[in-house]
């Protein structure tokens, strides 16, 4: 949850603070290589696809007269809005990242970026992770970020190493069961 505060001193710009009111930090600038095509085909379909079916609809809708009433124009307008802020942000973006090969640096047996990751909790219960870049989590896939808090505490860790995650409904604790690096990635 975010909020803004209020500046203390004249001249000076709001902040974004958490919650708990720490300050929020860049998310990293990693990605995988597969992250990386699904995001520039994300831009490319929104640019060569769904932008100039958007803009037609749109022409359509303002050719059969008053703008003021009609919604399929008003709704157009709003969605081509949407996709431009979405191509800018995929534009600036895909020019941020760094692209990453998942891969064992020196030791197989430390979880670096990219490295598919077993845990086993206190119960026995199993969970399987890759640890990504930001722009491309997707939990329920198993795809964690390196920056959310179970992706930090995996971070250079070794096989066998146990880790303590701390969650707003308190901590775990995870045991590192197998680290691997699919090899079909690194292409």
């Amino acid at each position: 949850m975010l909020r803004c505060l209020p500046p203390r001193e004249p001249g000076v710009t709001f902040r974004a603070v958490t919650a708990t009111g720490g300050s929020l930090s860049k998310p990293s600038d990693y990605i995988t290589r597969a992250g990386f095509l699904s995001l520039r085909s994300e831009l490319d379909w929104l640019w060569k696809e769904e932008r100039p079916k958007v803009t037609e609809a749109v022409a359509t809708a303002a050719a059969l007269g008053d703008r003021s009433e009609n919604a399929d124009y008003i709704y157009g307008k709003k969605r081509l809005r949407e996709i431009d802020r979405r191509i800018r942000f995929l534009t600036k973006r895909l020019d941020e990242l760094q692209v990453v090969d998942p891969g064992p640096r020196q030791d197989p047996d430390r979880v670096y970026f990219g490295a598919r990751v077993t845990l086993e909790d206190e119960e026995g219960a199993t969970v399987r992770y890759q640890l990504v870049g930001p722009d491309e989590f997707d939990a329920a896939a198993g795809r964690i970020s390196v920056d959310s808090p179970v992706g930090r505490a995996l971070m250079g860790r070794r096989l066998g190493d146990e880790v303590v995650v701390r969650r707003p409904r308190g901590e775990i604790v995870y045991s590192i069961e197998a680290i691997d690096y699919d090899e079909r990635e690194m292409r």
